[in-house]
């Protein structure tokens, strides 16, 4: 088994959410103005995002469950490493927010009071996830890193949601009580909505796309 696509997952993962809970509390210290917050932490998701999938592209790059769920859906990866990815995205999702709380001197362990509770804000979830994996599996494979960035970054703007559209994340930023974190009591929705969004994409896409590309 190689361990290196494993590694990749969650040391992306890791990164990534390092650098949406980081901005977004590196914002917080600096403006009270949540369009500019907001304008900074969607700026530096675009960039995280981009360059960890381009550097992970030879290994694995998914950093996200319903990401995986989705090429699990559509036979590219095993049960087997689905579940091992999914675990391990949770993990480093985890892993990154902490690091983010001790870079910035802020509790290490501490749940987020930011309600994101509502059905305008659970429908942006569906939408939001639904894009993000459609659009992952109608692209070009060499493009992805750059479509990925683009989706999640103006997704920021037009949903409610401020689209999470990952489940690993959503998990690990509740242990943030930030701009980018998101109440307990929420991560459940949100999951269900980003399944539900995952399958929809892969429905659509396997009924409408597939056999025409």
């Amino acid at each position: 088994m190689k361990l290196n696509k494993y590694i990749s997952e969650f040391l992306g993962t890791a990164f990534l959410f390092c650098a949406v809970v980081g901005s977004g509390i590196m914002g917080q210290s600096l403006t009270n103005d949540e369009s500019i917050i907001l304008f900074v932490n969607a700026t530096i998701t675009f960039f995280a995002l981009y360059f960890l999938i381009s550097s992970f592209e030879s290994y694995s790059n998914h950093f996200n469950p319903v990401v995986s769920l989705a090429f699990f859906l559509n036979k590219e990866i095993s049960f087997k490493t689905f579940v091992l990815f999914t675990l391990l995205q949770i993990l480093g999702a985890i892993i990154g927010v902490l690091t983010a709380n001790i870079m910035f001197d802020v509790e290490l362990f501490q749940l987020s009071n930011k309600n994101r509770s509502g059905f305008n804000i659970y429908l942006s979830e569906i939408i939001a996830t639904f894009g993000l994996v459609f659009f992952i599996l109608i692209s070009n494979k060499d493009k992805i890193a750059l479509i990925v960035a683009s989706y999640i970054g103006a997704a920021y703007w037009f949903t409610s949601s401020t689209s999470f559209a990952n489940l690993a994340g959503t998990i690990g930023r509740m242990f943030s009580d930030s701009f980018a974190g998101i109440s307990p009591e929420n991560v459940f929705s949100f999951g269900l909505a980003q399944i539900i969004g995952s399958i929809i994409a892969c429905i659509v896409y396997k009924y409408f796309f597939k056999d025409s590309l």
